[in-house]
This record gives C-alpha cells, structure tokens and sequence, in this order.
C-alpha cells in the first residue's frame, strides 16, 4: 500500500466522520429547537466568546511547552518556537480524524523525527508521556468536580451513573496504566504479537524489529522515569493548559448570562471529553450534547440556553482551533 493510497484513506475517514457529525448536529438541533437555540446565540456577549478562542490557544501553548521539557529531559533540544507548530498540528490530526487520539500521537513523532533528525522511538516516547501526564489533571478536575457534587448532595439520581462512573474512571485509568508499566515485559511481547499480523499484511509498517522497537520505547519511558527533575515542570504546564482548557466553557457561560460554578465546570470539562470517544472528528455530535445534558441536569440551564453554551464552547474550543491547526500541518507538510 502506497502512502499516497493511505492518505487517501485517511482524508475519505476524516469526510465521512465530518458527514456523520453533521447529521448528528443536525438531529442534535432538531430534537432541541434549532429556532430556540438561534434565538438563544443571537443574544451571545461575543466579548467573552473571543477571550475564550484566546484561552484555547493557551491551553496549546502550555501543552506544547510541557512536551519542550519532556524532550530536553531526552537531551533533545528543539527550539520552542518550532514545537508549538507541531503541537498545533498534532491537534488537527486529533481533531480531523474519529478516535483521534489513537493517530495524533505517532503522527506528531512522525513529523518531529523528520522535521529535526530525532529518532521515532524517541518522538514517540516523548509525545506518550507528555499526553499521560496532560491526562493528570484531567482526573484531578473530574475527581475534585465528583466529590464536591457528592458532598453538596447537587447530582441529580438520573446523572448520578454518570458522575460516578467519571470518578470510577479517574481512579482505576491510572491504576491500569502503572499495572502495564509493571508488565512492560509481557505487554511488549503482547503488542508485538498483535502488529506482526498487521506488518505482514500492509506496506507501511516495518514488520522486521518491532518487538525491539516497543522494547526499546518502554526503555525510554523508564529513562524518563529516572531523571524526575523535570516532572513537577511538565505537570505545572499541564494543569495551566487544563485550565485555560476549561475556561472557555465558564466563558461561554457568561456569554449567555450565565455563572456557571467553577466545580461544576471541572466536571463538566472532562465528563464531555469522554463523548469525544464518539466515532467523529473531535467527537463532533457527541461533546456538545453531553455538555448541554450535563448543564441541564446539573445546573438547571434552560435547555436551548445550555445548547447555546455548548456551541459556544465548541466554537472556542473546537472549530477556532481547526484551522489553525490546519495551517500549521500544511506549513509542516511544506517544509519537510
């Protein structure tokens, strides 16, 4: 298979997934009023919908610093002002394709060990840790948004499987990630045996040493492990990105004239993001109408007002985010 054929087949996926979402949007607004909800939006403040667009590309921005760290702790050294490019377009990979996050990763590796010389397992290793320790305050906001609605008795009994369940998953995700870690062994030799199948049935995959390559990617995760000097820098730049990550929904909040508490948006931001496992570009569809169902069950928004928000939010969060990180990918793809 030529590379050119996959790119093909990878722009065909990313079209369907954006035709998909927008049959979702569609019924998403049919159900809801798409009269009512125009109606709510032409009331929008656009004043706090700008700074949320601005609050996004911060979140970027410091995500993109962390993974710097992360690549000097390598003794890689990149100048920052190209990494945040690259970081942009790891983001439209993640957002242009359904179940993004499983092709942004080596995509962003891919560029980087070409664009710089860098070494893929490297790349690799670097991008993996820097989005495992992104995911750190993903479960502290969840956690923390969990046990505050808990305590203050505001879950309502129909969301109440879902607020849980949020909670199960911020404890049992990591703990399933360090019993991998401790069975690095068996694992190595479990995802070799899954890709030599693969390897031996596509062109663009190098069936020769691939247990050594996962080995050897293991091998520089530990290495990381090792020098924990810039560990506490890396999860400072997290928590920033995650809070300038949210922000935009508070912010879409007080576009429509609404306060929404700083916990239930900690809740709500991660609770949403797990809609974006919903098999479209950036979860399309999905996000928005988790956000207005959770700003409905949990806030008591009026239901074309919580719409309103969520588009607002995705707006910031979502399709500002898109084209820039189209250009950066198209800069990218230009250069190397």
């Amino acid at each position: 298979m030529s590379e050119s054929t996959f790119d093909r087949r990878t722009a065909l996926k990313s079209l369907v997934g954006f035709g998909v979402a927008g049959i979702l949007l569609y019924v998403f607004g049919r159900v809801l009023g798409w009269n009512s909800i125009l109606s709510a939006l032409s009331k929008a403040d656009l004043l706090p919908v700008a700074l949320a667009c601005g609050s996004s590309l911060v979140a970027l921005t410091a995500w993109a610093k962390g993974w710097d760290v992360v690549l000097s702790s390598l003794s890689v050294e990149i100048p920052y002002r190209d990494l945040v490019p690259t970081y942009y377009a790891a983001t439209f990979a993640d957002y242009v394709t359904p179940f993004g996050k499983a092709g942004g990763g080596p995509f962003v590796a891919a560029v980087l060990s070409a664009d710089h010389e860098v070494g893929y397992e490297e790349s690799l290793a670097s991008v993996v840790t820097t989005d495992s320790l992104n995911l750190l305050p993903f479960f502290t906001f969840a956690g923390a948004g969990v046990v505050v609605l808990g305590v203050t008795g505001s879950v309502p009994t129909n969301v109440r499987p879902l607020v849980y369940g949020l909670g199960a998953i911020a404890v049992c995700v990591p703990l399933i990630a360090y019993l991998v870690w401790r069975a690095r062994g068996w694992a190595t030799r479990l995802i070799a045996r899954v890709l030599d199948p693969i390897a031996s049935r596509v062109g663009f995959v190098n069936a020769e040493g691939i247990e050594e390559r996962v080995a050897r990617f293991f091998s520089l995760i530990g290495e990381l492990g090792e020098r924990r000097s810039w560990v506490l820098e890396t999860i400072a730049f997290a928590y920033v990105g995650w809070v300038f990550f949210a922000l935009p929904l508070w912010l879409a909040g007080r576009a429509m004239g609404v306060s929404l508490p700083l916990q239930l948006v900690a809740f709500i931001v991660p609770a949403s993001s797990m809609a974006s496992l919903v098999p479209t570009p950036g979860g399309l569809g999905g996000v928005e109408a988790a956000v207005t169902g959770l700003l409905v069950a949990l806030a008591g928004v009026p239901t074309p007002t919580a719409a309103a928000i969520a588009l607002l939010y995705r707006v910031a969060s979502f399709w500002f985010v898109l084209p820039l990180g189209g250009g950066a990918t198209l800069w990218l793809t230009y250069r190397n």
